[in-house]
C-alpha cells in the first residue's frame, strides 16, 4: 500500500511518514518547502514539493498509484499571524483539491486531523467527548474560523465518503506533544514561547514556577510517538472509518504537570520551587472519549507523562529533525528578540 503524506515537512508529517514507512508501507513525502534538504531521501522516500492550494500542483502527483492519503497540511493559527482567508485557502480550498486529486487517482481512503475546537460547547461539562458529539465552532478567539474551515473541509470529505465511497479517518487532539526546535507560536496575535517549552527552560534554570487557579484541572497530554500508532492503525484499518479522539493514557492534572517538568528538567542540585497562585484564571479543561479509537483503531498509547518528558529531553538534546527543521540555535535568533 502507498500513502502519500501531506504536510511532510511538519510537525505531524514528519513523524507520520517516518512511522508509516515503518510500519511497511511505501511514503511519499509531500511538504511546500521546495527542498527537503535530502532528509526523506536519505530514508528511502521520495519528496515533492506541492502548494496544495494550487491545482496545478497536483500533476506532479499523477499516476503514482496512490492508495491512502494522510493529510497533515494547511496553515495553523499558532503558526502564522491571523489570517482568515489563508486558514479557509489552506484548509478547506485545500481539502477540495486533495479530494478531486483522490478521486481522479482512485485512491479511497483519507486520513486527516481536525480540532477539538469544533466541540467547544462541551469543554467544560467535566464529562469526557463523544467523539460523534454534534459540531460546532467557538463563535470568537483566533481558533474561531480555524474550526470553521476544519468543519468545512470534514463536511466536504463526508460527502466524498457517500459519493464516491472514499473511507476516511477524521483525527481529533488537542496538543500532540513533541520535541520542535521552534519553540515559538501566535497567541491572540502574538509571537510568544510555548508555555509549556518556557516551563522547561525555567525548570532547566532552577527558576520558581508559580501554578495558577485550580492545580487539579486536567489536561490531555498525547505523545507524538503514541499519535503515530493511530495513523499507522488507521492506514491499516479495512473500516470507512469516522471520528476518532486521541487522548493520553492518563490524563494529567496542572500540579502533576508542573512537578513532573520540575522532576524531570530541573538540575538535582538545583531544583525549581513551586508555588500556587490559586486567584488566577483556571486553565482549559476539556476531556476527550477515546475509548471508540481504542476499540476500532486498537490505539493503546504507551507513553505516560513521565516517560514522554524523558523522551522529550532526549529529543531536545540530540535534535534527531535538525537536517529537516533545523536546530533550536537558529529559532532562538530569529524570535527571542521578537516576544
Amino acid at each position: 500500500m502507498k500513502v502519500l503524506v501531506l504536510g511532510a515537512t511538519g510537525n505531524l508529517g514528519a513523524y507520520s511518514a517516518l512511522a508509516l514507512k515503518d510500519a511497511g508501507f511505501e511514503v511519499v513525502a509531500v511538504g511546500k518547502r521546495e527542498s527537503d534538504n535530502g532528509f526523506y531521501e536519505e530514508r528511502g522516500i521520495p519528496y515533492y514539493s506541492v502548494d496544495i492550494t494550487e491545482k496545478e500542483d497536483y500533476k506532479k502527483l499523477h499516476g503514482l498509484g496512490i492508495d491512502i492519503v494522510a493529510d497533515f497540511a494547511g496553515e495553523l493559527p499558532s503558526r502564522c499571524k491571523f489570517n482568515p482567508q489563508m486558514l479557509i485557502r489552506s484548509i478547506t480550498e485545500a481539502t477540495m483539491n486533495v479530494l478531486e486529486y483522490m478521486r481522479v487517482e482512485g485512491c479511497k481512503k483519507i486520513i486527516f486531523p481536525t480540532t477539538p475546537y469544533d466541540l467547544f460547547a462541551y469543554h467544560e461539562t467535566g464529562e469526557p467527548i463523544d467523539p460523534d458529539a454534534p459540531r460546532g465552532y467557538p463563535p470568537t478567539g483566533d481558533h474561531s474560523v480555524y474550526a470553521i474551515a476544519k468543519n468545512a473541509a470534514v463536511d466536504l470529505i463526508e460527502n466524498y465518503h457517500n459519493e464516491y465511497g472514499i473511507s476516511r479517518f477524521i483525527l481529533r487532539f488537542f496538543t500532540i506533544y513533541q520535541y520542535h526546535p521552534n519553540a515559538y507560536h501566535y497567541a491572540d496575535g502574538k509571537m510568544r514561547m510555548m508555555p509549556y517549552r518556557s516551563l522547561m527552560d525555567r525548570a532547566s534554570r532552577g527558576e520558581s514556577i508559580n501554578i495558577y487557579g485550580n492545580p487539579n484541572r486536567v489536561k490531555e497530554m498525547v505523545y507524538i510517538k503514541d499519535f503515530v500508532q493511530v495513523v499507522v492503525n488507521a492506514a491499516k484499518s479495512e473500516l470507512d472509518g469516522g471520528f476518532y479522539n486521541i487522548g493520553s493514557p492518563h490524563r494529567v492534572s496542572l500540579d502533576e504537570m508542573i512537578h513532573g517538568i520540575v522532576d524531570v528538567f530541573s538540575p538535582e542540585d538545583n531544583k525549581s520551587t513551586i508555588g500556587y497562585d490559586p486567584e488566577k484564571p483556571d486553565t482549559l479543561q476539556s476531556i476527550l472519549d477515546w475509548t471508540k479509537t481504542a476499540r476500532e483503531l486498537n490505539y493503546n498509547p504507551k507513553y505516560d507523562y513521565i516517560t514522554m518528558l524523558k523522551d522529550f529531553k532526549v529529543e531536545m538534546e540530540t535534535e534527531p529533525m535538525a537536517q529537516l527543521w533545523g536546530t533550536r540555535d537558529y529559532y532562538e535568533k530569529l524570535y527571542s528578540d521578537k516576544v
